[in-house]
């Protein structure tokens, strides 16, 4: 073939199916009468539905799906929509709104390994499976590891991807990392804790049982007898006086295998304006409203939603892949000729969350890494054909590049022309 392999996209798969399923539900909405948002209520999962055996091997354990929806349409003040169109149309300008709700499975895949040691000195040393390509892994999991021990967060070290130190990793893929890694970090961390009371307890010279632990530091319950996590890793290291089997670096290996999927869900709204003459897109507003279970850092989370709508864009407005008929030859093979979004093609995305936890794994946490690529193809398309309805427009194949609309446009006029003669 002369044609460029195909690959895994942000998403594998799911852009493209959710796309279908999402451009669908608007069409047969227009079919029968409904507006989207009514024709999606009436199909949506109920709270008191789940867990929902969806009879193809997959449970939804969680989620509200109308009122993620519903929140959405708020935030976009859908409601106030008809008079914003009407004021754009006397400007020469065509304005849409479109959203698209979207479920995925993601995250239950494979088995996954972290082992953790404090060292004498005070830091935390992580190795995992999982290897980060610009996610933020090391700050989640120095999160969860600060959390449990009860040590500051930059003392702790990570190390990713050394298959001579684990024996089981599943590298990322898949929204799997927090869910898979920073689970197997909790277990490592709790088994850790427990060979340290040990320690601690032959220092204090004290049952197991009668010590406390919080904020790095063990106590003897009703009295001010203590030591840190940090002197048990020392004593650990040095003392000669321990058990054979508590002697030696303070470190423990833990690892994870899901139950289940996790299904993260959300809803994306978009209103846009079309120039009646140009066909340039103005993406006037971009809400979020998802659903990914406890958060372990929101922010880091944002990053991928923002990154992942980014994508979402560029599928659904500017990325072609163009061949000379001819030849066969890729014409657009540099950034100079495909068109990846650049900053000034992006709006302002606003991001709300709605988290139901999780019920089958013990952080309650879902993926989140692909769902921006997901919810945004169509909800922009949605809104582009919302935008052109007055036309007779009733689909637009992605990319719907300037051009492209220009030539819808001048289809449909040129059609109502003949339908006047």
């Amino acid at each position: 073939t002369n044609t460029v392999p195909v690959d895994a996209y942000r998403g594998a798969g799911r852009p493209e199916a959710s796309y279908l399923v999402e451009r669908l539900i608007d069409y047969v909405a227009g079919e029968v009468g409904l507006s989207p948002p009514d024709f999606r209520k009436r199909n949506f999962i109920r709270p008191d539905d789940l867990p929902y055996d969806t009879g193809l091997g997959i449970t939804y354990d969680s989620g509200d799906f109308q009122h993620i929806m519903e929140t959405a349409m708020e935030n976009i003040d859908w409601a106030g929509a008809d008079s914003r169109k009407d004021a754009s149309r006397k400007a020469g300008r065509y304005r849409g709104l479109g959203l698209a709700c979207y479920v995925e499975a993601c995250a239950g895949i494979g088995e996954e390994e972290a082992k953790v040691e404090v060292t004498p000195a005070g830091e935390i040393d992580l190795v995992v499976g999982t290897q980060s390509n610009g996610q933020g892994h090391h700050t989640a999991y120095a999160q969860i590891l600060s959390d449990k021990l009860g040590l500051p967060i930059e003392t702790v070290r990570l190390r990713q991807g050394d298959s001579d130190s684990l024996t089981k990793a599943g590298g990322t893929a898949g929204s799997r990392s927090l869910l898979m890694g920073g689970q197997a970090t909790t277990v490592a961390s709790d088994l850790l804790i427990e060979k340290a009371r040990k320690i601690a307890g032959f220092m204090l010279e004290t049952a197991e049982a009668d010590l406390e632990f919080e904020e790095g530091v063990f106590s003897v319950v009703g009295t001010d007898k203590r030591v840190s996590l940090v002197d048990v890793a020392k004593a650990a290291n040095e003392r000669d006086d321990l058990p054979d089997d508590l002697k030696g670096p303070l470190a423990a290996e833990g690892t994870y295998k899901a139950e289940a999927m996790t299904f993260p869900n959300g809803c994306h709204a978009c209103e846009l304006e079309i120039d009646a003459e140009t066909g340039e897109v103005a993406i006037l507003r971009y809400v979020v409203v998802d659903d990914f279970g406890r958060l372990v850092n929101p922010l880091l989370v944002a990053g991928q939603i923002h990154g992942g709508t980014a994508q979402g864009l560029g599928q659904a407005l500017l990325e072609r892949t163009v061949y000379d008929t001819e030849s066969g030859q890729l014409l657009t093979g540099s950034y100079m000729d495909y068109c990846l979004p650049r900053a000034d093609d992006m709006p302002q995305i606003e991001l709300t969350f709605e988290n139901v936890p999780c019920t089958t794994n013990p952080m309650g946490i879902k993926g989140s890494g692909e769902a921006g690529a997901i919810g945004a193809p169509p909800a922009i398309i949605n809104a582009l054909v919302d935008a052109l309805r007055p036309l007779g427009v009733r689909h637009i194949d992605m990319p719907a590049t300037t051009e492209k609309l220009w030539r819808i446009m001048q289809d449909a006029r040129a059609g109502e022309r003949q339908a006047a003669e």
